[in-house]
């Protein structure tokens, strides 16, 4: 059984393990890595640039995610990334640029820009 194609980044990133304590879990894990991969294609470079940029857009991420408490902070951001398992963000990521690749034929523009 072959897993079905998709550009979600939701659909991708969900199997990855929340290390976190369950009373510090103010925001979902897949929301996190939504908000940091929308900001980072569009230039976003550190946590609080990420933190900007879910703020300027938090009209438009509010529609998609459920953020009952608001845009994540830099704080947040740079708190759960250095407890995520890499190797498993790496793969996530992986998979995910391989099937947007799939999906428009490889006529993807490159993430860096190039």
């Amino acid at each position: 059984m072959t897993d079905k194609v998709s550009a979600s980044i939701i659909h991708h990133f969900s199997t990855i393990q929340d290390p976190r304590v369950n009373r510090q879990k103010k925001h979902q894990l897949q929301d996190i890595f939504f908000i940091t991969l929308c900001a980072v294609i569009c230039g976003a470079d550190n946590w609080v640039a990420i933190e900007e940029f879910g703020e300027a857009k938090e009209e438009w991420f509010t529609e998609l995610l459920d953020l009952q408490y608001g845009i994540p902070s830099h704080d947040t951001l740079g708190d759960v990334f250095a407890v995520i398992d890499t190797d498993e963000f790496s793969d996530c990521f992986s998979k995910w640029v391989s099937d947007l690749a799939t999906l428009t034929e490889g006529e993807v523009i490159a993430i860096d820009g190039k």
